[in-house]
């Protein structure tokens, strides 16, 4: 099985890389897993969202994966935080 041409090693890897990016870029303070989870399930949110609106993937590969990871979990990390207030 692969998502978004990465298997599935890789999309742990870059999610994460992805998640501490959106960690850094929106000041929160999460732990590692929170981190890989950000990533890999914000990649899969923002897939949806844009298939949704009929807008399509950003691309295929890793360099895509981080990007749509990194947006999606600073998207679910600014939902997180509009819920707690």
């Amino acid at each position: 099985m692969e998502m978004n041409g990465v298997g599935w090693i890789a999309a742990i890897v870059v999610g994460g890389l992805a998640g501490w990016l959106a960690e850094m870029f929106m000041k929160s303070n999460n732990g590692l897993l929170m981190n890989i989870i950000l990533g890999i399930v914000g990649a899969i949110v923002l897939n949806a969202i844009l298939m949704a609106l009929n807008i399509g993937i950003l691309g295929v590969g890793w360099i895509a994966y981080l990007i749509t990871g990194f947006i999606g979990a600073c998207l679910l990390i600014a939902v997180g935080r509009a819920i707690r207030r």
